[in-house]
């Protein structure tokens, strides 16, 4: 018994046990939580020993410490490596992607996410804790408290293993995939050849890297932008057959949350799932072919994209990143015309840092839960429910002076898609044994009939004959981890093409008076802005702007995907898999016809970037090129 309490005394076999287990969870995760997609042996190995380096790292930095605090260094070590990897697999759940540090900046949403956040939680979740409770266990023993003592030459030595190892890892997956590390949109690939820590390693070297880049930004980066969308694209500016034909008229958006342009017209159990929107495309400007451009910013990159026609970033969200940034946003040009910018959300005003970046964006009223009556009884997940948000919002609509530019940020139709009163289920749920995408239905015709009541009100308030709506998706509902269900939902396999298409969100332009019409065009969210200035009548000046009018016969069908996929109306480029597509087929081509598509959407991207990193509209006064354009 003493060669034995002796022997768990040892600080060696403490720390070796420890590497055990943290090595052990974080390949049972790599294997079991994260869509990885392995290919080959060699992907299996280098699976297998990316952990190793980065455990024997971190760990290896409470050696450090003074003895008195090296054991508390060590579990504090532990429980944070911990917990990035659960927050990984939590957050992998619902986004199929891995957390970013400008997305640790909304620890503040994750908060406020309520029965989200809860069913993001897995009860097989205790098997990345039972470890760290055994660990504690036993540092706090009196009997069995390890003597972390060792040797200088042991941790050279355990840091030469680090960089042995981490060398051998990088050379591996360089061969699998070259240039791995300029991919910086691919996150999947790189946790799946640089492990979960590695990744997260990189992850802060890319952070200090975008946050210099404003430092170093001049007025020539800004020309360089100008110079593409006046010159390369071409189109900026371009005026559709509608131009003007809502001058003057208050303008009604509404974000229609998590919703995919595959329930328009689609039936379950023999009824319609959205019935109003349905018949309200039949009557309005219906454009089936338009994606959202979304990455980790989700609704607030949605409303970036349609306030700006830039795209969010690769990683994290311009609201929480750069809300401080110069911006020529919508509201901002249209208070210059006499409009009065104002938003609706029936949640707090700090989520998505709404609250600093509409200042930022020009809106001049802000009307957040704060202003509304929310209770149990009316609230849900994120919020207020959407038929009392548009309910209490009329009195605030009445006391806008008008013309106004009002838009309204919907919250019911979110994961996990919960209503809690019965009489609020109007469609029995689908039935593929997957509970997000059969309650996904039951929100989406909730949502659905509290815009119809929204309808109904404008028109009671004498608010609808004078305003033009823009209702859109705000960005996917239903992630790629189910696609089993997807594909009993579709009754056909889904491959990355039919996950491309899955990112079409409805664009419904409906204008009292107008006769509706069907729309081919393929366009996307960063289109918005210029196709409501345009149809308003308003010019752009002294601006910078990625989309073209949808309404315009002389723009390129087009959509880029913020991970450098891009659609138009006959090929689609899947960027992550490197596969192009016919589109009217579905039927893979050669990669090389879509090359330059690929080129387009990769500058495309960069240049936008480059403006939102460098916050490069600041420079507009002091641009000699620009003053010449004014």
């Amino acid at each position: 018994m003493n060669d034995y309490k002796s022997l768990l005394k040892k600080g060696w076999l403490f720390f070796t046990v420890a590497i055990v287990f943290l090595w052990a969870k974080t390949y049972y995760a790599l294997k079991t939580a994260f869509t990885l997609d392995i290919e080959n042996k060699s992907q299996q190995f280098i699976l297998a020993i990316t952990p190793i380096s980065s455990i024997l790292f971190f760990l290896g930095l409470s050696f450090f410490f003074s003895p008195k605090l090296r054991n508390k260094a060590f579990m504090v070590i532990y429980f944070f490596m911990t917990f990035v990897l659960f927050a990984n697999v939590v957050y992998f759940r619902f986004f199929s992607d891995f957390i970013t540090l400008p997305v640790l900046m909304q620890y503040k949403n994750f908060l406020e996410l309520g029965g989200s956040a809860q069913a993001l939680i897995h009860p097989t979740d205790i098997l990345y804790w039972i470890d760290v409770v055994i660990l504690i266990a036993w540092m706090v023993s009196k009997k069995t408290k390890p003597s972390m003592r060792f040797k200088k030459r042991t941790v050279a030595m355990l840091y030469a293993a680090v960089i042995g190892i981490a060398a051998v890892n990088l050379n591996l997956a360089d061969k699998e995939r070259p240039e791995l590390l300029t991919r910086t949109f691919d996150r999947m690939k790189l946790v799946k050849l640089l492990g979960i820590y590695n990744y997260h390693i990189y992850d802060s070297v890319m952070t200090a890297n975008t946050s210099s880049k404003r430092v170093f930004a001049d007025s020539d980066e800004l020309s360089e932008v100008l110079n593409y969308v006046n010159g390369q694209q071409g189109k900026m500016g371009v005026q559709g057959k509608y131009y003007g034909k809502a001058a003057g008229k208050n303008v009604v958006l509404v974000s229609l949350e998590s919703t995919q342009n595959f329930v328009i017209d689609r039936k379950l159990h023999g009824q319609e799932i959205t019935p109003f929107l349905n018949d309200l495309a039949d009557d309005s400007f219906y454009f089936k072919n338009f994606y959202h451009n979304t990455a980790q910013g989700k609704t607030s990159d949605s409303e970036f994209l349609l306030d700006n026609s830039m795209y969010g970033l690769p990683r994290g969200a311009v609201f929480t990143t750069n809300a401080g940034n110069e911006f020529n946003a919508t509201p901002e040009i249209l208070k210059k015309e006499g409009y009065t910018p104002a938003t609706f959300h029936g949640n707090h005003d700090t989520f998505w840092n709404r609250d600093v970046m509409y200042k930022s964006l020009g809106y001049e009223r802000f009307f957040s839960k704060e202003e509304y009556d929310v209770t149990e009884e009316n609230s849900v997940n994120y919020g207020l429910k959407d038929i009392p948000f548009f309910e209490q919002s009329m009195p605030m609509i009445k006391e806008l002076d008008k013309p106004y530019y009002a838009k309204f940020i919907t919250l019911t139709h979110h994961y996990p898609f919960i209503l809690d009163k019965e009489e609020e289920k109007m469609i029995k749920p689908a039935e593929t044994g997957d509970g997000t995408v059969d309650r996904y239905f039951q929100t989406m015709r909730y949502q659905d009939e509290a815009v119809k009541k929204f309808f109904n009100m404008m028109k009671e308030q004498g608010e609808y004959e004078d305003t033009i709506f823009i209702m859109y998706g705000d960005h996917y509902g239903i992630s790629d981890n189910h696609n089993r269900a997807m594909s009993e939902i579709l009754d056909k396999e889904i491959r990355p093409f039919e996950e491309m298409q899955l990112q079409k969100v409805p664009l419904i332009i409906h204008i009292p008076g107008m006769e509706g019409k069907e729309m081919e065009t393929v366009g996307s969210q960063v289109d918005l802005k210029p196709t409501i200035l345009h149809l308003l009548g308003v010019k752009e000046r002294n601006d910078i702007q990625f989309g073209v009018d949808l309404f315009s016969k002389e723009r390129e069908d087009l959509a880029i995907f913020r991970d450098g996929s891009v659609v138009t109306d006959k090929y689609a480029y899947a960027a992550k898999e490197n596969i192009c597509y016919d589109k009217s087929t579905g039927e893979e081509i050669e990669t090389k016809t879509c090359a330059p598509l690929k080129e387009k959407a990769e500058k495309e991207l960069q240049l936008s970037d480059k403006v939102v990193y460098g916050d490069l509209l600041r420079f507009w006064e002091d641009n000699q090129h620009l003053e010449g354009k004014k």
